[in-house]
């Protein structure tokens, strides 16, 4: 959910040159690790606007997820036993959606199955809605894997004494956690927060979570790169979070249907790798509608969220930076190797589910990245932010909005129909829902 500015040095990266206004994550301090406790808003809030519903556009032609080849790969994997959690601003159940569970609340008392934003739940569509051939050939991409919903952040919600915006840092990091401690194999955060050097902002505490995540509970950590109207002044030293902590989050940029990196995509050495962010297809928060989005980097992470759980299902004994590896070693690298704005390149999902060896690969076919077009500005609102153009979701220290291009409805998308379900793919049993760590 939160866009993104300014540039980062990625912790490990040697692949290229930081700029000069690049800087550093703080050292990780275990100390700073959130406690596990039941999910809860830090401060009393009250709903402060009228829920957004995301529309169908009908102008709209939805193409995000056409050229993966998700027939192939789904012969290989479906995602059968993998966690997905989704931190975000809620997922609202959905026909599509039958192995959503709640994971817990910080925005006020539910149970992390309630977007009264609409952008949790189109980012939970594109990780694992289930086809329905009889209404279109839309899916997510690892349809058999279990969704977790955790609510961190909204733009309809404030504290009781104050305006919208409900999450920052500090809630993020106990998201983390309580996503890793419900046996989470994927956490998909598609926000990033960009604050000058110099602000105070203070992430040790997600820094921490992040690492205990990865290291202590084996999960794969997908965020998003942000977009390049966040509100950051460009030549000025940054911080980027979670992006920056690269040792322990795949960070993903935006491309177009065209494999070019898309308008709003923001670059910067913490790009790890990118996947298709516009023309999205995906699910609303009323009945059985359907939902589009123009497009943003919140979108292209849970692309790659449902790679990762792909990844995860076929190959369960796989290290979370084998996953990471392997989605970057199969990915179409550009002239070079990697840019700044689509990192190791767009990823190529066949390649990556289909790779038998954790090991280096060959690398798969360069092409050409052109720089995008200047996108133009849009409003923004201080907190913690989505990274899609023109939704953001979250107040406080990051950056906040989920505005208007999400249009939802019911709409037939053209076919990337589902192959048949492996037999050794078969959906495990579900778990029932959970409300808070274990």
């Amino acid at each position: 959910m939160a866009r993104v500015v300014g540039a980062a040095v990625i912790a490990g990266t040697t692949q290229c040159v930081p700029p000069a206004n690049a800087v550093a994550p703080p050292p990780i301090d275990s100390t700073r690790l959130p406690s596990p406790a039941p999910a809860a808003p830090a401060h009393r809030t009250l709903q402060r606007a009228v829920c957004t519903v995301p529309t169908l556009d009908p102008g709209l032609v939805p193409t995000q997820l056409d050229g993966l080849d998700l027939p192939a790969v789904w012969a290989l994997a479906r995602g059968a036993g993998q966690r997905v959690a989704v931190i975000d601003t809620g997922v609202t159940p959905h026909r599509r959606l039958p192995a959503l569970v709640g994971g817990g609340d910080y925005v006020s008392t539910g149970d992390g199955t309630q977007d009264c934003d609409g952008h949790g739940t189109l980012v939970a569509g594109i990780i694992g809605a289930a086809p329905d051939p009889g209404a279109d050939r839309f899916s997510g991409i690892a349809p058999l894997a279990t969704l977790i919903g955790i609510r961190q952040s909204s733009n309809r919600f404030g504290a009781a004494d104050g305006p919208p915006g409900v999450g920052d840092v500090e809630t993020l990091a106990k998201a983390v956690r309580t996503a890793a401690d419900l046996a989470a194999s994927v956490i998909n955060i598609s926000s990033v927060a960009c604050r000058p050097v110099g602000s105070g902002l203070d992430d040790r505490a997600l820094g921490a979570a992040l690492a205990y995540a990865v290291e202590v509970k084996d999960a794969v950590v997908v965020a998003a790169a942000g977009n390049a109207d966040d509100g950051c002044a460009a030549g000025e030293p940054m911080i980027v979070s979670p992006a920056w902590y690269d040792d322990y989050v795949l960070t993903v940029g935006s491309v177009d249907a065209h494999g070019a990196p898309s308008a709003f995509t923001r670059a910067g050495p913490w790009v790890d790798v990118a996947a298709p962010g516009e023309a999205v297809l995906s699910l609303s928060t009323v009945g059985d509608a359907m939902a589009t989005a123009t497009g943003g980097t919140s979108f292209a992470v849970p692309v790659v969220s449902g790679l990762a759980a792909l990844i995860r299902s076929r190959h369960p004994d796989w290290t979370p930076r084998q996953v990471m590896d392997r989605i970057k070693a199969t990915a179409h690298h550009p002239p070079g190797g990697r840019d700044d704005f689509v990192g190791a390149g767009v990823i190529d999902p066949l390649a990556a589910v289909g790779s038998e060896a954790p090991g280096p690969v060959k690398p798969a076919t360069s092409a050409p990245i052109i720089a995008p077009a200047e996108p133009a500005p849009e409003p923004t609102v201080s907190g913690l932010r989505a990274a899609g153009t023109g939704t953001a979701v979250l107040l406080v220290v990051l950056l906040a909005s989920i505005t208007g291009r999400v249009v939802a409805g019911i709409r037939r998308r053209r076919p990337t129909g589902p192959a048949a379900v492996p037999a050794a793919d078969r959906p495990a049993a579900r778990p029932a829902s959970a409300t808070g760590p274990r």
